[in-house]
Parts: structure tokens; sequence; C-alpha cells
């Protein structure tokens, strides 16, 4: 486990809420208006919620993780403690991707001034397209609390196909749609599933190291918040079933100013996509 994540791990939510804080006001973040929307919907099917998250949009060459790989220490402080800065800087340094072209969507609102996704909250973000037909694919990531490691994202770059070769949305409704069910969660196998030392959890200890590899999460590993305390003051007792929609993703192009297009806009006969 990296060095500073030890030290977080001594008041880890209050630490994590500063770093959250930070990273989603530094310059490589969703704006307040731009052509590109990114709205992220915590479905509210669960009693956990999700951390800001990262998006980018590329060319399919930025792969940020495998299944049963071991976590690079970047996918690691977005697991643990849904850090995105070393995502952010792996983006921007990834050869043939556009650095630029990246985001994080957080919810302002968040319990306790961390700008996390509460279940039943949408948060919308916001960046300038260049030229959409030369970064077709779109990757995302965030954490789940509270959790030791469980993540969610697309190891495969290529599964999201989000602008054609005429720069458009690739659905004929004009958005595309991304659904996230409670099977598609991550374990980044970096820290052992027993509660201790979590983010974002209430309860106390100190968490262990696992050394293993991303693999699905499965449903066990989620039970040991059964009828904890988050750092919201909230109880777990709805937990992610594998078939329960956990999360939507929806993309779309905002021709017009933000703050006028998004008064009319209205979305309907969307098509779906289970995540890949």
């Amino acid at each position: 486990m990296r060095g500073f994540i030890s030290i977080i791990k001594e008041h880890k939510t209050a630490a994590i809420v500063a770093c959250l804080l930070v990273g989603t006001s530094t310059g490589a973040i969703a704006q307040a208006d731009g052509d590109i929307k990114v709205e992220v919907i915590n479905e509210g099917n669960s009693d956990f919620f999700l951390t800001p998250v990262w998006f980018g949009f590329h060319n399919g060459q930025f792969d940020f993780f495998n299944s049963g790989e071991a976590a690079s220490a970047s996918l690691e402080a977005i697991a643990e403690d849904g850090i995105v800065d070393g995502l952010v800087a792996d983006f921007t340094a990834a050869p043939g991707v556009p650095g630029d072209i990246q985001g994080v969507v957080s919810n302002p609102a968040g319990f306790g001034g961390a700008p996390v996704i509460d279940p039943g909250e949408t948060a919308t973000g916001f960046v300038t397209p260049i030229n959409p037909s030369a970064y077709q694919y779109f990757s995302f990531a965030s954490m789940i609390i509270p959790s030791n490691d469980t993540f969610i994202g697309n190891d495969n770059p290529f599964a999201y196909q989000v602008f054609t070769d005429s720069d458009e949305i690739n659905d004929p409704s004009g958005v595309f749609t991304i659904q996230i069910f409670g099977s598609d969660l991550y374990d980044a196998g970096t820290e052992v599933n027993d509660g201790l030392g979590a983010a974002f959890s209430a309860a106390a200890g100190v968490s262990t190291d696992e050394n293993g590899t991303v693999g699905p999460l499965g449903d066990e590993n989620l039970l040991t918040f059964f009828d904890g305390q988050t750092a919201a003051g909230t109880t777990v007792t709805d937990f992610i079933g594998s078939g329960e929609l956990l999360a939507t993703i929806n993309i779309s192009i905002v021709p017009e100013p933000a703050s006028a297009s998004l008064l009319g806009l209205g979305v309907a006969a969307l098509a779906v996509r289970r995540r890949k």
C-alpha cells in the first residue's frame, strides 16, 4: 500500500473528504459549461454512495486496469480512497490520448461537504470537445462507499464508442447511456474486505493489505457493512443485488451554452447499454 495511504488511515474519512475537495477543484475537472454533457445518476437502489466519477474520452488506447492483474497505484487510490489525481495524471501522460478531454463529475451538495453522489442524487459535468471523432471512446471510474476497495469502471477501453466518425453521439436518440448493475462492481484486490479502516464507514480499525488482483466483487464482499453506520450518519440496510441498477451515465452533446440549452433539454426513448 502506498505510504501516504497509511497516514490517511488514521483519520480516513476526514482526510479523504479534504482530498476529494482539492481533487475536484483542480484544472482537470468537468467545467460549469461546455459542449459534452456527462450526467451521473446514483439510482438510489441501495444505501451506497459514489465518489466523484472520473471520466475520459480517448481513441481506445487508454486501458487503466485489467481483471486478473494487480491494480496500479492510481487505481488503488480511487478504489480505496476515491482519489482521482493519479488517473488524471495517467490520462494526461498517455501516448496518443488527448489528456485535456477528461473530467470529474461531483456533487457539491454531498454529505458533510464531501462532493460524493448520494443515493438518489444526480451530478453533471461538462467538457468542451475539439474533434470528437478523434476520441470516440469513453472510460470512467468511481469508488463505491462505504467499502474497502470496491469500484466501478470499464476494463475494456473499447467498451463504449460514444462518438461516430461524423462527430455525432453514437445513438439515434442523441444520448449515449451506460447502465451499471450490482454485477458490474469490481474488487481492486488491494485491501481485505473486512470493513476495517474502510473509507466513509463509521467503523474503527486498520485496513489490511491484500496484495491480490482486480476481479469481480462478488455479492458477499459488502456484507460486512450490513447494519453499519456511514460517515453521513446513515445505516446500510439495502445492498446492491447483482441484478439491481446502481448507476446510470448519460452522455450527450449540448449545442448551445449549457445555461440556455439545459432549460429545455428533454431526453426520451434512451437506448440503454449495460456496462461491458
